[in-house]
């Protein structure tokens, strides 16, 4: 029998507070938030049915998230965000957080650089919408090549400009306070999209210092012949 219950383990917190209509349809409209939108780009963009399009935009505008702009001559109505609606700067955190990047985000590296991506941080998005990315690798390191490819795919898919920052676990571990990813890191809209343990990418195995790695022969050398 076909259950009608999601999969929670494929649900984010997102699919508990929207349609997937309102998602596909806000994962536009926030990536432009001064953009005006005809339905008819939006439906394009979301690749929604036109009917599907129309129904959710009313229920969007009667919520007032979004709002009707007055057409000019011979043009379309056109929406767009309502950055009056009380929960405004709610609700674009929750998108940031989940349906407009972060999932696609997740996805993208989970899949395509599971062997190589430790961990995975969205640092937030700067007043041009551009979203910052950083990327923890283990043992292997990611391909470049491949990850401008892959995020420059992405990028088009979720009409937002990435900034990624590629580091070592090493270097991650040891970021000093006054460095500028430190400090990103720690500021409250920062958000851990890829776990340890997340992939299958595997830390670098610990160093031995040079004088335990000299002790370590000394002690080899000077076991007697068997």
């Amino acid at each position: 029998m076909r259950s009608f219950y999601p999969d929670p383990e494929k649900m984010s917190a997102a699919d508990f507070l929207f349609a997937p209509e309102v998602q596909k349809l806000l994962k536009v409209v926030y990536a432009a938030p001064d953009q005006p939108f005809a339905a008819s780009e939006l439906a394009r963009r979301s690749k929604l049915d036109p009917a599907d399009v129309e129904r959710t935009l009313e229920h969007l505008v009667s919520s007032g998230i979004l709002k009707r702009q007055r057409p000019k001559a011979d043009e379309p109505d056109t929406v767009t965000l309502d950055r009056s609606f009380v929960f405004h700067d709610e609700l674009r955190s929750i998108a940031l957080k989940s349906f407009a990047a972060a999932e696609p985000l997740r996805s993208m590296l989970r899949s395509k650089f599971k062997d190589s991506v430790l961990r995975a941080f969205l640092l937030g998005e700067d007043k041009d919408g551009t979203l910052e990315l950083l990327v923890v690798h283990g043992q292997s390191i990611p391909d470049e090549g491949a990850m401008a490819a892959a995020c420059q795919k992405l990028s088009k898919t979720i009409h937002r400009h990435l900034k990624v920052h590629v580091i070592s676990n090493a270097r991650f571990n040891s970021l000093a306070v006054r460095d500028p990813l430190a400090s990103k890191l720690a500021a409250a809209c920062a958000l851990e999209i890829v776990a340890l343990g997340d992939t299958k990418a595997q830390p670098p195995a610990e160093r031995i210092g040079l004088l335990q790695s000299a002790k370590k022969k000394l002690a080899t050398l000077s076991r007697p012949a068997s």
